[in-house]
């Protein structure tokens, strides 16, 4: 009697387990059941993605710590040697450098002018760090409009199917087309909240870059009005 029930538990787990491999659907059945929709879709991931990596690796290289070329500038500067400080900064591929080398390269000329020509390089360099980032916006927005478009669509094309249908609906019939149409929302949601992180997360880091441009600037301005600079 009991290797009969346990007989029978064996039979009716296998049973289970082969049911619920019959009706498991995988992520790529589910994503090709989405419809047109989902090409839209697959496509602003990737773009959201191609910025996010394109941004991250311009916005890393220009995190650069700016104290220690600074410092290097400002003894040069202070020892009159214009030309090695001017070449210290082309040779350092950051924003940050770009904006004390327009300033180096004013030394002499009056200080309001110094200020306006690097305060003119940071705003070239600020728009050259946000470029793209509006898109990334925008994909963060589109995904899941165009995600709820596909269900609408979707649905539409369910409930077409079901009146043509005659006789009695199935069940099955109308929870197919409901839960296909409802795929492309899905998918739309992932996409826009994944591009939402990241976009906010990039402004963050930007934001981070910008303020150590103003403060570096600012310390240069100070720099040139030391009593013990070269002019």
């Amino acid at each position: 009697m009991h290797f009969l029930q346990i007989t029978t538990t064996d039979s009716l787990s296998a049973a289970t387990d082969s049911l619920a491999a019959q009706n498991s659907v995988s992520l790529l059945d589910l994503t090709l059941k989405g419809g047109l929709m989902m090409i839209p879709i697959f496509i602003l991931s990737i773009m959201a993605i191609y910025i996010f990596i394109e941004r991250m690796l311009i916005i890393r290289k220009a995190s650069q710590n700016p104290s220690v070329l600074m410092e290097r500038i400002k003894s040069l500067v202070l020892n009159g040697d214009i030309v090695s400080a001017r070449l210290l900064c082309s040779q350092t591929d950051t924003p940050i450098a770009r904006m004390l080398e327009k300033g180096v390269s004013r030394i002499g000329s009056p200080l309001k002018n110094i200020e306006v020509s690097i305060e003119n390089v940071g705003k070239i360099e600020i728009y050259n760090l946000e470029k793209n980032l509006s898109l990334l916006a925008t994909v963060s927005g589109a995904a899941p409009m165009v995600g709820f478009l596909g269900t609408v669509t979707g649905m539409i094309q369910a409930f077409i199917a079901i009146a043509q249908e005659e006789g009695s609906v199935s069940p099955k019939l109308l929870s197919s087309g409901i839960y296909e149409a409802m795929i492309t929302t899905a998918a739309g949601l992932i996409v826009g909240i994944i591009a939402y992180l990241a976009y906010n997360y990039l402004v963050a880091q930007v934001a981070k870059i910008i303020y150590k441009m103003e403060y570096t600037s600012i310390e240069f301005i100070d720099l040139l009005q030391e009593p013990e600079k070269v002019r």
